[in-house]
C-alpha cells in the first residue's frame, strides 16, 4: 500500500518542476554539510516556512534513513502510531518506508503501533518529504505520529527510540516536525516562541514541556520535539542550535495573527 499526497497543490506545488524550482530557492547544495543526530523543522506551507526548513536541511548531510516524528493534528488513531504503508509519494516520486527498521522499532518500543489513521490526512510529515528527496535521492523513511502524551510518556518514547537507533547498523537522522505559537499578534507571538526556543537551545527537555504548558504556547509539535530531543540527548548530542526563526507575518505582511517557525539542528 502506498500513501498518496494530501496537501500537494496546497502546502507545496503539485507540479514536479515547480516543486524543484521552489526547493532550489530554499536549499543550498555543496560539500559544506555535517552529520547531525536530529533536526527540528516547521511544516507550514512552503511560502511561509520553506526557507526555515531549507536552511536547516542545507546544513545537514542527510543519511539514507530518516525517522520523522510529527503531531497528530486530527486526533485519529493510536497515541504513538507508525505508518503501515510501503511507501509515501510526492510529486517527486515514491519514498520507500524502511520496513526493516520499522519492524525493529516495533520490537524495541512496546507503545508503538502500526496505524495509518493518524497519517491519512496529516500534513506535518508529508511537507518535509520533498526536502529530503531533493537532497538525498536514496532516502527511506519511518513516519511516526504522536498525540495525547505527557512529559514522561514523550520522554520514554524518545529514550526507547534512541536505544533502537543505537542498536541499528546504519546511520539514522531523527526529525521532529513542529510549528511554533499560532495566531497572536507578531510581537506577542515572538515573545512566547522565544521562551520555548530558549528551553530548546538550552537542551532542557522538561523545561520545554513545562514552558509550553504553563505559558499556553500553541506549539503543535511539542510532543515530537520533546521525544526527539530526549532521543538525541540519549544518543550523546551536546547542542541544540537555532538555525533560523521567522513568522508568517514576514511573508504575508499581516502581523495581526501570525504563526511562528523555528528550525533547529541537534548534534
Amino acid at each position: 500500500m502506498i500513501r498518496q499526497p494530501v496537501v500537494a497543490g496546497l502546502f507545496y506545488p503539485s507540479s514536479a518542476s515547480e516543486l524543484k524550482r521552489q526547493l532550489a530557492s530554499f536549499v543550498t547544495t555543496g560539500e559544506n554539510k555535517k552529520k547531525a543526530i536530529a533536526a527540528i523543522l516547521p511544516h507550514a506551507g512552503y511560502i511561509y516556512s520553506g526557507d526555515v526548513a531549507g536552511e536547516v536541511i542545507s546544513r545537514i548531510k542527510i543519511p539514507e534513513l530518516v525517522v520523522l516524528v510529527g503531531p497528530n493534528h486530527h486526533g485519529r488513531g493510536e497515541p504513538i502510531a507508525v505508518t503501515a504503508t510501503d511507501a509515501w509519494t510526492t510529486p517527486l516520486g515514491e519514498v520507500p518506508v524502511a520496513k526493516d527498521f520499522r519492524a525493529h522499532l516495533l520490537n524495541e518500543i512496546p507503545q508503538l503501533v502500526l496505524d495509518d489513521r493518524p497519517h491519512e490526512q496529516e500534513h506535518s510529515l508529508e511537507v518535509l518529504l520533498p526536502f529530503l528527496q531533493y537532497v538525498q535521492s536514496q532516502v527511506n523513511i519511518v513516519p511516526v505520529a504522536l498525540k495525547h502524551l505527557d512529559l514522561e510518556e514523550s520522554s520514554e518514547f524518545g529514550r526507547l527510540l534512541a536505544r533502537a537507533v543505537k542498536n541499528w547498523h546504519e546511520p539514522v537522522l531523527l526529525v521532529a516536525s513542529s510549528d511554533m505559537n499560532h495566531f497572536l499578534p507578531a510581537e506577542e507571538n515572538t515573545q512566547l516562541d522565544a521562551r520555548a526556543i530558549d528551553a530548546m537551545t538550552r537542551f532542557d527537555v522538561p523545561g520545554l514541556y513545562r514552558v509550553v504548558d504553563e505559558c499556553q504556547i500553541s506549539m503543535c509539535g511539542v510532543l515530537p520535539v520533546v521525544s526527539v530531543m530526549e532521543a538525541a540527548k540519549t544518543l550523546g548530542a551536546q547542542r541544540c542550535e537555532l538555525v533560523r526563526y521567522s513568522h508568517s507575518g514576514e511573508k504575508s505582511g499581516d502581523n495581526r495573527r501570525v504563526v511562528g517557525y523555528a528550525g533547529l539542528l541537534i548534534d
